[in-house]
């Protein structure tokens, strides 16, 4: 049985769930201490007594963030068994909560990505490990489907799992933009097609 947290990781955990929201929305620039002192109701010198810096808050939030999205995913996916049927759960999942997503603001890694891209290199350099651990555990669930049969044997996992990514990613981001869920659907559309056509031939004979 997991123990009650403690009341310092309570306020920990509080300052890190108003802090996502606010990097997620603003970025790393944009979010001043002034910010999350508001958010959180505290005084800089008792977020100082949990954090070290703003940097140490921000790469926290970050994983926190991710962790949320990660959860509430999972929670959908880790009841199906078929691969086909588990890949496609995650596209529904986004069409269901593209103008409200877990975290405010949308995809943690989408908007941290390109919040560092010239700059911040500690924060990109996580969000370039959380993308590698989403293209491994891509690569696993195909390859695990592969081994079932439920997968063509044929399929480079790697490639397939970038290019999954990469049409998600671009279809949150445009609904994002325009506010609009069409423009995920129609992105959805042809993530479902991907997905159908990993389905292995079925034999004339």
């Amino acid at each position: 049985m997991r123990k009650p947290m403690t009341k310092a990781e309570k306020t920990r955990k509080h300052i890190l769930e108003k802090s996502a929201a606010l990097f997620n929305l603003g970025g790393f620039d944009g979010t001043s201490m002034k910010d999350i002192m508001e958010a959180t109701q505290m005084s800089k010198g008792a977020l100082y007594g949990h954090f070290q810096s703003k940097e140490e808050i921000a790469l926290a939030a970050f994983k926190l963030a991710v962790g949320k999205v990660l959860d509430e995913v999972g929670k959908r996916t880790k009841v199906i068994d078929n691969t086909l049927d588990k890949l496609k759960a995650v596209v529904y999942f986004y069409k269901e909560r593209i103008l409200n997503p877990p975290v405010e603001g949308g995809c943690p890694i989408q908007n941290t990505a390109i919040d560092t891209n010239n700059n911040h290199e500690f924060l990109k350099e996580e969000v370039k490990k959380e993308m590698d651990a989403w293209i491994g555990r891509m690569i696993y669930t195909l390859e695990k489907g592969m081994s079932k049969g439920q997968i063509r044997i044929d399929l480079n996992a790697r490639d397939f799992s970038i290019r999954f990514i990469g049409c998600l990613e671009g279809g949150i981001m445009m609904a994002q933009l325009y506010k609009d869920v069409h423009y995920f659907d129609v992105v959805a559309q042809q993530l479902v097609e991907m997905i159908d056509s990993l389905a292995p031939t079925k034999s004339a004979f």
